[in-house]
């Protein structure tokens, strides 16, 4: 996209945009349509459901909007920035509305937690099940990694910029997260299978 005074919005980079943001809303509709999707996917694995998700997103850009005048980048990226305001109202919106977390995780992060396919759907939705408990009960700061890395697909040095962590600290709780996930996958596995013999006993007993 290129407009009458040479600039060309598609090849600038974003430091580029976000100065000529300031006064020019081209450059701000530049950066939203690399970054909306993004942001977006972010905030719905954080709530769980469309309708909160657009609403907060919305809100994102609101805010970016309103503060990029006062942005600057001084080793922040802007697209760490901009994450980091959608993790503040995600986080107040839980806060505020004193919900449970209920993310809606996807096959993808499912198939990297698993030693191998399930034979059966059965067994894979009980599988999924249990990720999802699992999850669940994860520290926020895990939970938000877990989405920046399989939902977003973001680099380690990404997620270091706006968890506001080192690299080397991202790759070592990454490594601890999936050992914990996989902890709680095997006890809830071996808890489900000592109910169903529960069950199969009574069953037999009637």
């Amino acid at each position: 996209m290129t407009v009458s005074d040479g600039r060309d919005y598609a090849a600038a980079d974003d430091s580029t945009l976000v100065l000529w943001a300031r006064e020019d809303k081209t450059a701000f509709g530049m950066l939203y349509e690399r970054y909306a999707k993004k942001v977006y996917n972010y905030v719905y694995y954080r709530t769980g459901n469309h309708h909160d998700a657009e609403d907060l997103t919305a809100r994102t850009w609101q805010r970016a909007m309103l503060h990029i005048q006062n942005y600057v980048e001084r080793g922040l990226p802007f697209q760490a920035w901009l994450y980091r305001i959608a993790h503040n109202l995600v986080a107040n919106w839980h806060r505020d509305q004193n919900r449970r977390k209920v993310i809606p995780l996807d096959d993808f992060v499912a198939s990297r937690l698993r030693a191998e396919a399930p034979e059966h759907a059965a067994e894979e939705e009980d599988e999924q099940r249990r990720l999802v408990e699992a999850f669940q009960r994860l520290p926020e700061e895990r939970q938000q990694l877990i989405v920046l890395k399989f939902v977003d697909k973001l680099s380690n040095q990404e997620i270091g910029q706006i968890m506001e962590r080192t690299e080397g600290a991202i790759k070592s709780l990454y490594h601890r997260t999936l050992l914990a996930l996989r902890e709680e996958l095997l006890r809830q596995e071996t808890s489900d299978q000592a109910e169903a013999l529960r069950r199969a006993k009574e069953e037999q007993r009637r």
